[in-house]
């Protein structure tokens, strides 16, 4: 080919000799323009035609085929898949995979077709069944909602053979109770399901003018955090977890998945987390059937809410779900929110049912016309009238002479095609014709105008009573199935599992996890961080790698928890080399990964002479040795850190001698200087928290516990620890004083009998039941007062009422042991048991530690002159 016989690159077409002067051009179209072209077309099919659902009636067209041919097959039987797929074939011009494909996925959602035979499992992940061994049938509430033929919109099929629907009447929100998803040509579509009966709520606040909310509800079910879920529009969000609960010390049970996830996907991603080691699982048992139950065995040791958490964090017991409100609407992409999609559904259901019912005034006035015109026509008698006529033209014209005396009261004209119809009576019913019955059925058809009449009038109001109609039918069953609430956010440092083993070689200066042969450190896993402190006043925060340098001479290294406030660093350095020495307190927060951070004053060959790390703030007293050097006459002297107040990292601290230290030892170990944490419960998201949300639970010391009491008469008290999960049925959470007894009153099961009890938690350290443990055995009230009241109303006996009982518990019973069955409180019939307010009791007071003061900036102690010679001792704590 010849380079003059083609034209650029982007002209339409490029043209060719055929050696004899012949141009080619017409037959060879270039590639940009049949890009241009059908790309086009090709991606406006996939979206219209196949991706995304309509705002009409929430179908994709393959749907829409389906559900068409369903009602064309319905007979009240059983259709096998099989013969609905072929069916559906006549108007979809795909393969019958599709089809198959998007029946299960309809008939999964158990809204609009009864199953019969394995339709699979969305919580196991199983496929169903060949579409030959299945079968399927329009449910009742499809029949009723979905079909309308006289107002259905209607278009010739891909071959021009059949009929389909453009659109199917569809009276209710269907796209936003099923849901939908599909991937297109450069957009994509994701409406999460919402709950049946809150959408029907909805849509009637909405044709009465309130306001209203609506969040998915997943079939699945699980637990929802939809604070983000911005209606459904692009860039909103929603967290899903599975609903996990602790079944004993090494036992979790998962009950419930999150969406988009199987049991079979659930448990793969854990799996795969335990081989990473972010988390250590014994085994998995996968006892799912109608039900999910996934039980995780947990090894000697393990922690089950840390376990909770690791699995929310590194499996897919949390799942991360955006949705995008993507419709098509006059043959347009349209992106819009749930709230809009449900107010455009319930309008076009209002219009829907205007359009019935003026359908059905027009019928009822029709049949009211005929059945007038019929009782005019036999009541008088001119049918004779055409006894003598010989042609058609004739007995039309005689019947019209006739009826016209008698047609004044009819609400329109008598046409040609009405006298038609008249003629074709036949003769046995004119002789049976009862006047009174005719006149009955025409009364009948008036009663039932006025009535559509009104409804028409009434539009909105009918609506609302059709919305409430659907509820009351079908609503039953269908009742909220996700959980909503707010999630706390879980660090991935704080519940991954440390499985690997941190070392150092302090003298040269190396960290990591590949140095065995050095000094262990603590067990780390490969997402945390290790702060390391030098005897040169440095400090650095570095990730866990398998060997780091960091520097030499290390006099600390730890894994490093950035949000860890309580965790204090007390040093003392010299101020370069024969400079004097301070002391100070701090924490470190705020850090840049790999930044060197200078501890000192930055004076050049500064050195740490005494260091210590106190992950609760402990403040020791140590000796401070200086040298003889002189007429010093005071060498040795204590230094309490507790008179040191905490600051920054960066300040320069307080003197502690102007002269040179020969030794700093360890006197007495300190306790903490900081203040009780306080500690709070967000009922919200069921966890504890430092941020002061909920309800505060008091202040606690490091050895202070919390007590925890549930429904099934069992307690215990643990360490306030923010990782704790909570479990359902939880009654009592407060601050545990060990001191005061607790108060139960509670039906024992085998003796039939109510009985009162107090005791003392006696194993801080053990999960307890204080009931019996009798299958119907139950706790009644649990009181944590000093003083308690109890009131029992009693049931009425052969219609005998007795007057109530208050009960002083603390005068009634004895504090026992929490094992005692404890007294019969009552052998009568108990209708109800509440507390009423406490005696009064006063406290004693708690033991009041005062804080210490901390020394001014710069006040140190008077010493004489040394020489920097001399042995410095590191004390490390």
């Amino acid at each position: 080919m010849d380079e003059e016989n083609l034209e650029p690159l982007n002209g339409e077409h490029f043209y060719e000799s055929d050696g004899q002067g012949q141009d080619l051009g017409d037959t060879i179209t270039k590639v940009t323009g049949m890009y241009k072209e059908w790309f086009l077309d090709y991606a406006s099919y996939v979206i219209l035609e196949r991706a995304v659902p309509a705002i009409e009636d929430g179908f994709k067209p393959v749907q829409r085929r389906i559900m068409h041919s369903l009602r064309e097959l319905d007979d009240g039987r059983y259709n096998k898949v099989a013969n609905v797929v072929g069916h559906t074939m006549q108007y979809h011009p795909h393969g019958d995979a599709s089809i198959g494909d998007a029946m299960v996925q309809i008939g999964q959602k158990e809204l609009l077709i009864d199953t019969q035979g394995n339709w699979g499992n969305i919580l196991t992940g199983d496929g169903a069944a060949a579409s030959r061994y299945i079968e399927a049938r329009l449910s009742k509430f499809a029949l009723e909602v979905l079909y309308s033929p006289k107002i259905t919109p209607w278009q010739s099929s891909y071959d021009g053979r059949r009929n389909e629907p453009i659109n199917l009447p569809v009276k209710f929100p269907l796209l936003l109770a099923q849901g939908a998803e599909g991937i297109a040509v450069g957009l994509s579509t994701k409406v999460l399901p919402h709950n049946f009966n809150e959408l029907i709520d909805a849509s009637v606040k909405i044709l009465k003018g309130k306001p209203f909310t609506l969040y998915p509800d997943f079939p699945t079910e699980g637990i929802a955090d939809i604070s983000n879920y911005n209606d459904g529009v692009r860039g909103g969000r929603v967290r899903v977890r599975a609903r996990i609960s602790q079944l004993d010390k090494s036992t979790l049970a998962i009950t419930q998945i999150p969406f988009s996830t199987n049991t079979g996907s659930l448990i793969d991603s854990i799996l795969k987390a335990n081989e990473k080691g972010k988390l250590k699982i014994k085994k998995i048992e996968d006892n799912t059937a109608a039900d999910v139950e996934i039980l995780i065995h947990l090894p000697p040791g393990v922690s089950p809410d840390k376990t909770i958490d690791a699995l929310f964090a590194f499996t897919a017991c949390e799942t991360s779900v955006a949705p995008l409100g993507c419709v098509i609407e006059n043959h347009k992409p349209l992106f819009i929110g749930v709230s809009d999609m449900l107010k455009i559904s319930t309008h076009r259901t209002v219009d829907l049912l205007k359009r019935e019912l003026e359908i059905q005034l027009d019928e009822l006035e029709e049949s009211w016309h005929f059945q007038s015109l019929e009782r005019i026509f036999i009541e008088n008698r001119i049918y004779r009238l055409i006894e003598e006529e010989e042609t058609w033209e004739g007995v039309i014209r005689a019947i019209d002479e006739g009826l016209k005396p008698f047609t004044a009261h009819l609400r329109r004209a008598v046409t040609e095609e009405d006298i038609v119809r008249l003629t074709e009576i036949r003769i046995k019913r004119i002789s049976k014709f009862d006047i009174d019955k005719a006149q009955e059925k025409i009364e009948a058809l008036e009663g039932e105008i006025e009535q559509v009449k009104y409804h028409l009038d009434h539009i909105i109001d009918f609506a609302i009573n059709y919305f409430t109609g659907l509820k009351e039918r079908y609503g039953k069953g269908r009742e909220r199935k996700t959980e909503l609430r707010s999630f706390d956010n879980i660090e991935a440092t704080k519940v991954v599992l440390r499985n690997t083993k941190l070392y150092v070689n302090r003298e040269e200066g190396f960290v990591g996890t590949g140095l065995k042969k050095d000094e262990y450190v603590a067990d780390c896993s490969d997402i945390d961080d290790v702060i390391v402190f030098l005897r040169d006043g440095s400090m650095i925060v570095t990730k866990v790698d398998v060997k780091t340098f960091v520097g030499k001479d290390i006099i600390h290294v730890a894994v490093f928890d950035k949000n860890d406030k309580r965790t204090i660093y007390n040093m003392i350095y010299r101020d370069g080399k024969s400079g004097p020495s301070y002391i100070k307190r701090f924490n470190v927060s705020g850090i840049t990964r790999d930044k060197v951070y200078d501890l000192t004053s930055g004076t050049a060959n500064s050195m740490v002479l005494y260091f210590s790390d106190n992950p609760n703030g402990e403040a020791e007293v140590v000796t401070v040795l200086l040298r003889q050097v002189g007429s010093i006459k005071k060498l040795k002297f204590d230094i309490d850190f507790a008179n040191i107040a905490i600051k920054g990292r960066g300040s320069r601290g307080n003197t502690v001698a102007k002269y040179p230290i020969k030794k700093i030892e360890l006197k007495e170990k300190g306790i903490s200087t900081l203040k009780p944490r306080r500690i709070w419960f967000d009922d919200t998201v069921q966890r504890l928290n430092v941020d002061g949300r909920g309800e505060l639970l008091g202040e606690f010391r490091p050895n202070d516990r919390l007590l925890i009491v549930n429904q099934n008469g069992r307690l215990k008290t643990i360490i306030p620890e923010l990782t704790t999960h909570f479990e359902d049925g939880m009654i009592v959470l407060e601050k545990w004083n060990a001191k005061k007894p607790l108060s139960a009153i509670y039906y024992d099961g085998e003796k039939d009998r109510y009985f009162i009890k107090r005791f003392l938690v006696e194993n801080e350290n053990k999960e307890e039941l204080f009931i019996t443990d009798h299958p119907k055995s139950q706790l009644e009230i649990i009181a944590t007062d000093y003083r308690p009241v109890a009131e029992i109303v009693f049931a009425k006996v052969k219609g005998v009422q007795k007057e109530n009982l208050v009960v002083d518990m603390e005068n009634f019973i004895a504090v026992k042991g929490i094992k005692a069955l404890g007294n019969i409180l009552t052998t009568e019939k108990v209708k109800q048991i509440s507390l009423l307010e406490p005696l009064p009791y006063e406290e004693p007071e708690p033991e009041i530690i005062e804080e210490p003061e901390a020394i001014a900036e710069d006040e140190g102690v008077d010493n004489t002159t040394l020489d920097d010679d001399g042995q410095i001792t590191l004390s490390l704590e």
